[in-house]
């Protein structure tokens, strides 16, 4: 069984959409368990609907919900311990849940996250990782947003992390890694990023191939199965794909109604534009994966619809049954231990050297 903890009151819509999408999932893997926390009198209306997944769950009632426009801070001191955010977080932390399934407030989502979970043991900084649709399938991207800024530390430790989620999500068992960076040579680029890049190239790692930098181009073309950034570019590049799906729509829409051909000529494309539309739909691809904490947490889009909330259901699901947290803390722990021999080993070089020129 997967039990998973749900905060009901999460995202635009709450139960409305969480309910259905939880009875939905429950269809497809019926050794799912749910745990939902929310306000009372709020969800068991619609919990009611569906008596197979009221049979297959537990209800608790929460004093108060996150609202999506709160500041972190006022959250975590408003609702830590009585919110259903904080109480669906707390499961996964008492050993009560697998997985915490959330569409609320990001920012709050993170800080409770990591003042109820804590960090795993080597990791600095959290990251989320999308799941990114490409010409070749699906990639995964981090950060998207977790913070701002990361020093080459920081990006090996994503290197590491997405690597992890790939294994666990797309069953590679050797993902490729690619640096974002401005351009694909090894001169261009921050400092932090070139760092990092040598780190990586000077330290192969069994569980993933370092393939180099990779430009915003390359993501949509999938030409890795991990793309690594800092948050601030992360999220920029996320929230311009997201525009960029709704512009085309907009154009094709505009286009497809301008004439009784276009009409015709769409009538007769029908199949393929609808093939098309779920390709693009964000819906068919949700679910954010909070990385780097001693748990699994699932960020859905807040204004995702049953099918979207579903989504992200199914990969907090397969990030457990998966070994998610086992895997990362394996390769954390594979990368370092030879990331700090490889060090010192460096370092002894050039202590040789300085005594003996001749060397």
């Amino acid at each position: 069984m997967v039990t998973i903890s749900i905060d009901a009151m999460g995202g635009d819509f709450g139960p409305e959409v969480v309910i259905p999408a939880a009875a939905n999932a429950l269809e497809r893997h019926p050794d799912i368990r749910f745990v939902f926390y929310g306000l009372a009198g709020q969800v068991e209306p619609f919990l009611d609907k569906y008596p197979k997944l009221k049979a297959a769950s537990q209800l608790h009632f929460s004093e108060t919900a996150v609202q999506m426009d709160e500041k972190p801070s006022q959250a975590l001191r408003n609702g830590r311990g009585k919110s259903s955010m904080w109480q669906a977080i707390e499961a996964v932390k008492n050993g009560e849940a697998d997985v915490c399934i959330s569409a609320g407030n990001t920012g709050a989502l993170m800080a409770m996250a990591k003042f109820c979970l804590r960090m795993m043991a080597s990791i600095e900084r959290p990251a989320i990782a999308a799941i990114w649709p490409t010409a070749r399938g699906d990639s995964i991207v981090l950060d998207v947003g977790a913070s701002i800024g990361a020093d080459a530390r920081q990006l090996l430790d994503y290197s590491v992390m997405g690597a992890g989620m790939a294994r666990a999500l797309f069953e590679i068992e050797r993902p490729t890694v690619g640096l974002l960076n401005i351009g694909v040579e090894e001169v261009k680029g921050l400092d932090a990023i070139k760092e990092a890049g040598a780190a990586l190239r000077a330290t192969p790692h069994p569980g993933f191939e370092y393939t180099g930098f990779v430009e915003g181009n390359d993501i949509g073309r999938g030409v890795v199965d991990v793309v690594v950034t800092e948050g601030f570019a992360g999220n920029i590049a996320l929230k311009t794909a997201e525009g960029t799906v709704k512009q085309i729509a907009a154009y094709l829409r505009g286009a497809m109604n301008r004439t009784w051909m276009a009409r015709i000529g769409y009538i007769l494309a029908k199949g393929a534009f609808d093939r098309l539309r779920d390709k693009m739909d964000p819906n068919k691809v949700n679910g954010g994966v909070f990385l780097g904490l001693n748990g699994v947490v699932i960020k859905s889009h807040g204004g995702a619809n049953a099918e979207g909330f579903c989504s992200a259901i199914e990969v907090g699901y397969d990030m457990v049954r998966n070994g998610l947290l086992q895997k990362i803390d394996a390769d954390l722990t594979k990368f370092y231990s030879h990331y700090n021999a490889a060090e010192l080993e460096a370092a002894s070089a050039t202590e040789t050297g300085a005594d003996n020129p001749q060397a």
